[in-house]
């Protein structure tokens, strides 16, 4: 009898723990990803040009570029400049930005990609794509996942609150994200991966359940494994539809509407996944996930971020353009100005303002 199996795309490496920044350089080695240590280090202007002091002794192979921003241009040239070297590997030690710009440029290049991210801003860290400003507004673009990912607790403890916050909202909408694709699933016959829904929902689950506070190593930890199994699951999957349904598009409808007063990608993707599940009918869920994000010190409602009734009603209309062609509630629905606005005004009673 045939043993059927299937290779799951996935990182070689995953460290999540205190101190893992400090072992960079043995990882690399044991794990075979570098052994003459000449590496290429993209960092930002910010926390990775704090840390380049610190770890740079470790790495005397290494080439240290400094990224400015997260524009296509910026990870365009970050390709250029790498070309010229002979490198193992590209190392990303920052934020989304340069992770994301360090994701593009390595793919350009031919080569793996370790990630080291300072914050749990959103699940990019891991995931097979990079998200870039461009001159339309903001693309993304197809990429090989991590070859390596190594998240130093301690680093994180020290990242911005609100970037941690961010990767709390960012997880918890795959629950929403799940559910729009069962909801297409039964009604077009959307094909569902299995295994990458089960692990972008339960990552949901774990942060959205676990009763500690961003102060907390153990709920750090927590959070860190969500984000990275949210990766895995997209790259199994082969999109972002493990991790992307109205949500997202209510993000993405926010950014494109009002590019000068967005928010975080993840507080925008919990406002937009909260509502979600009251449109589906989810109304108990609903509340439980907006008190879980209130509890975090995240935004549950527009207002929250400063924006108003009317302008959020034009984002949730605006949002199924974001995506075209994914089925998700608001497709399913196709609800009018007046159907929003009403639907909303119910919604805020239910979870209270």
């Amino acid at each position: 009898m045939p043993v059927l199996t299937r290779l799951i795309p996935s990182p070689v490496v995953v460290e999540i723990r205190a101190g893992a920044l400090d072992d960079l350089a043995a990882v690399l080695a044991d794990e075979r990803i570098s052994h003459s240590g000449r590496l290429a280090v993209a960092v930002s202007g910010g926390s990775g040009a704090r840390l380049r002091e610190r770890i740079a002794p470790s790495l005397p192979g290494a080439d240290w570029y400094e990224v400015g921003g997260g524009t296509l241009d910026d990870a365009v040239r970050l390709a250029g400049k790498m070309k010229s070297g002979h490198y193992d590997a590209v190392v990303g030690l920052g934020g989304g930005k340069i992770i994301d710009c360090a994701k593009f440029a390595a793919a350009r290049v031919g080569l793996p990609l370790v990630a080291v991210p300072t914050n749990l801003s959103h699940d990019g860290l891991c995931s097979p794509v990079a998200t870039l400003d461009n001159d339309a507004g903001r693309g993304s673009y197809g990429v090989p996942n991590p070859i390596a990912v190594l998240i130093d607790l301690d680093v994180i403890r020290e990242a911005p609150a609100r970037f941690v916050r961010s990767g709390i909202g960012d997880a918890v909408s795959n629950i929403s994200a799940v559910a729009d694709w069962e909801l297409s699933h039964r009604v077009n016959g959307e094909k569902i991966d299995g295994l990458a829904a089960a692990m972008a929902r339960q990552a949901g689950e774990a942060v959205l359940r676990h009763p500690g506070g961003i102060e907390d190593s153990d709920f750090l930890q927590v959070l860190a494994e969500a984000l990275v199994l949210t990766g895995i699951a997209m790259s199994i999957s082969g999109d972002s539809r493990p991790a992307s349904g109205a949500c997202h598009e209510i993000n993405h409808a926010f950014d494109l509407l009002f590019p000068q007063r967005a928010a975080s990608h993840g507080e925008q993707c919990g406002i937009g996944a909260a509502f979600a599940m009251y449109l589906r009918g989810a109304h108990e869920e609903s509340a439980a996930m907006a008190a879980v994000l209130r509890r975090h010190g995240l935004p549950v409602l527009p207002t929250d971020i400063g924006f108003t009734v009317d302008e959020f009603v034009r984002v949730v209309e605006f949002a199924p353009e974001t995506r075209p062609g994914r089925y998700t509630i608001l497709e399913h629905l196709a609800l009018t100005s007046d159907q929003i606005k009403g639907l909303y005004l119910d919604y805020v009673k239910t979870i209270g303002s």
